[in-house]
């Protein structure tokens, strides 16, 4: 069977007409990860015997899969997410060992939806990065080309499916962590609004920006995870009673006739030539379907940047606290006093991109600094936020590059921080307003790497979103897999 012809339709398709069975397919999957994972290092756990457990409970359940919509969809889970027997090490050496006693609920969701669960995968450490490179254990390389990065955090997630070992995965994006690597992979990740899945069972990084998002081929398959995974979760205080739309059975009858599309030129200063080029095609191309294009203004997402670098280091250095060698979390040897047990066990159990953060968001929140840094960001915060709504007041969606230039080669901005960070200022923004927003591929450079355009919608209207990007893939046509898909 061709792994990379399929698409979530096409898997639940394949097994109405008994083409194959749950476990023939997850053994196809497998065997491909097992073959591809070294070259590319999106997984960091397989365990055959429990995927294959699953897949042996959808066997004798054949009947179900006019009932279940996931039905042995092969789906790969960040490693930040907890799911019962398997490891959930974060990313980080801190959390190596460390077994989930529960499943995060959007897991449970797609378990009793009748996913199977393939594998967990790789991230920056405790998904603080924006290249994957932080892993604390190898990084994951891009299918497109592996001497080049995947994106971060969710890197694993987005090689995975981009390279055909998963048909869909689950990822969270703090500042961009899913929409950065779907469009340096080519494919389509979603950010929804802020509340719309819950965080129950996710290892936290920075609580009031965190949210779990689906990957997928297509917008269609995106809208049927989202669908799936979406809804009030009474472990999670900030998920939200919103009604969850059958986002799937919206696509049918998308239009973007006389859809108010907004750009923000401002945001199109630094972009590189190529994707400038890319997203002014795709912009055009919305256009002769029927889209109008108005112009907004969204000033105070030039601080963005130093927003996020302040809110998200301070809630991160307040999470893991927690990770002390005491409570939980790795246990330096030799230790002989309690400052000892802290700084050796921390030291030596986080990397280096954490510890810059801990100690960047525990100088902000000490005595003295907290309303000059902290209090400020939040002020800061709400005037982005406000910019959107004012925005919204003209248009119906924003769309812009999600990023200012296609994948990078490993190394290349590992020791120039800013440089990094930089990467995310197209994502940043949505981040700190709490809007839905998702990258779906609008072309390739010529280096024949991917370029995301970045649909940005109001919030809990994913449905409008996921109609106005599903329209535009349609009249873009099908994307290419990378070169080395052939299996």
């Amino acid at each position: 069977m061709q792994l990379k012809e399929f698409t979530i339709e096409r898997v639940i398709a394949g097994y109405r007409k008994q083409e194959f069975s749950p476990s023939e397919l997850a053994t196809s999957y497998l065997d491909a990860i097992e073959e591809q994972n070294g070259r590319l290092g999106a997984f960091l756990q397989v365990d055959r015997d429990l995927v294959l457990a699953q897949a042996a409970a959808l066997d004798s359940r054949r009947q179900e899969v006019n009932k279940l919509p996931l039905f042995g969809v092969p789906i790969a889970i960040k490693d930040n997410f907890l799911v019962k027997n398997w490891q959930a090490t974060a990313g980080s050496k801190i959390l190596k060992g460390y077994v989930s006693p529960y499943t995060a609920t959007c897991v449970e969701k797609l378990e009793s939806a009748g996913a199977i669960i393939i594998g967990k995968t790789n991230l920056d450490e405790f998904a603080m990065g924006s290249s994957t490179e932080n892993s604390a254990y190898f990084p994951a390389k891009n299918p497109w080309d592996t001497s080049r990065v995947t994106g971060g955090s969710s890197g694993g997630s987005a090689s995975a499916v981009a390279a055909a070992l998963a048909v869909g995965s689950l990822g969270s994006d703090t500042g961009g962590s899913i929409r950065q690597p779907a469009r340096l992979c080519g494919i389509v990740g979603l950010k929804p609004t802020y509340g719309r899945v819950s965080r129950y069972g996710i290892i936290a990084f920075a609580s009031s920006l965190d949210q779990v998002g689906p990957f997928g081929r297509t917008v269609q398959d995106v809208a049927s995870l989202l669908e799936v995974i979406s809804g009030y979760d009474r472990n999670d205080a900030t998920s939200s009673r919103a009604i969850v739309p059958h986002y799937s059975d919206h696509l049918k009858g998308a239009t973007l006739k006389n859809v108010r599309v907004g750009i923000a030129r401002d945001w199109l200063e630094g972009v590189d030539g190529e994707v400038r080029k890319s997203f002014d095609e795709a912009v055009k191309l919305m256009i002769k379907d029927g889209a109008k294009i108005v112009d907004i203004s969204l000033p105070h997402s030039r601080y963005a940047l130093s927003t996020y670098y302040i809110i998200a280091p301070c809630e991160a250095s307040s999470n893991l606290a927690r990770y002390d060698g005491i409570h939980s979390g790795f246990r330096a040897e030799g230790v002989t006093d309690l400052d000892s047990v802290y700084f050796k066990s921390r030291g030596q159990g986080f990397g280096a991109e954490v510890k810059l953060r801990i100690m960047l968001g525990t100088y902000a929140l000490s005595a003295g600094y907290y309303d000059a840094f902290y209090g400020k960001a939040n002020e800061v915060r709400k005037l982005i936020q406000q910019d959107f709504l004012t925005a919204y007041e003209d248009c119906d969606c924003i769309v812009m590059p999600t990023s200012p230039s296609t994948a990078f080669k490993f190394g290349e901005k590992a020791a120039d921080p800013i440089k990094m960070y930089t990467s995310d200022i197209c994502t940043l923004p949505v981040s700190l307003a709490g809007l839905p927003a998702l990258s779906v591929p609008c072309g390739l450079d010529s280096q024949g790497l991917p370029i995301g355009l970045q649909f940005i919608g109001k919030h809990f209207e994913e449905s409008h979103l996921l109609k106005v990007a599903h329209k535009y893939e349609l009249e873009r046509g099908e994307f290419p897999l990378p070169a080395g898909v052939d299996y």
